[in-house]
């Protein structure tokens, strides 16, 4: 279960939900799709006064929040000229970073339709090259060759989902790298200052987060044959960059 937070939350906001198992993800993934393709579509969402009134929020609604809090992932594993890369969970990556100045191929795969569609109608006439496609589907489930990969990316969203589950997504991803390939992806981290704020505003605009500690993380990791090779710490996230 994800840790109690000090704000209470209404017991209706999921009113469909239940316990986090293997046999519900399927559940999961869909809410979480849900909440960020409203987010795309700049869908307006009435809050709670209490939850506008938060300085997070304020930030959120101003454009702030995000640059405050992104991943950098290419500090700790940029990609390289001719890499083939698959960005899980990649939102609209290929818009915003720059994959053609890094000249590495870029493989999309996302929960959320409007995300898939952008990248997909938008991404070719960027660089037809170098853009591969955005699959529909959730990040434990990875429908490529095995060894295809020299590098993965999975920011912003491991949060959503009980540890269990990304321990799965570890397990997939180990499947489609080659043998020298890493995989780069965050973590929320419970200690900082931001994180049950940015929790409870998260809950209130469609996704639940889990805020476990960071041991309990290094834990999956490891127990999934993972060995971490650099870390980066972040406002929100904590970065890691892994091999097998």
């Amino acid at each position: 279960m994800s840790k109690k937070r000090n704000s209470p939350l209404p017991s209706n906001l999921f009113p469909s939900q239940t316990p986090y198992q293997s046999d519900n993800w399927e559940e999961r993934i869909a809410q979480v799709g849900y909440r960020f393709n409203r987010q795309y579509q700049k869908q307006d969402l009435k809050l709670p006064a209490e939850i506008e009134e938060m300085p997070i929020y304020q930030e959120w609604v101003a454009g702030i929040l995000s640059g405050r809090i992104v991943s950098p992932f290419w500090e700790i594993a940029q990609p390289k000229k001719n890499q083939q890369c698959l960005d899980i969970g990649c939102g609209v990556s290929f818009l915003i970073y720059p994959w053609r100045d890094w000249s590495a191929y870029f493989y999309g795969q996302e929960i959320s339709t409007v995300a898939r569609d952008t990248l997909n109608s938008r991404g070719p006439q960027l660089n037809s090259k170098l853009f591969k496609g955005v699959e529909l589907g959730p990040a434990h489930q990875l429908n490529y060759s095995p060894n295809q990969f020299d590098l993965a990316i999975a920011t912003g969203f491991s949060c959503y989902f009980p540890l269990k589950y990304w321990g799965a997504v570890l397990l997939a991803v180990k499947g489609v790298l080659k043998p020298e390939g890493h995989f780069v992806f965050d973590i929320l981290n419970p200690e900082h200052p931001l994180a049950e704020d940015w929790g409870l505003l998260e809950t209130y605009l469609g996704a639940e987060v889990f805020l476990e500690p960071v041991a309990e993380w290094e834990k999956i990791i490891k127990a999934t044959g993972a060995k971490v090779v650099k870390q980066q710490s972040g406002e929100l996230f904590d970065l890691y960059k892994v091999k097998f």
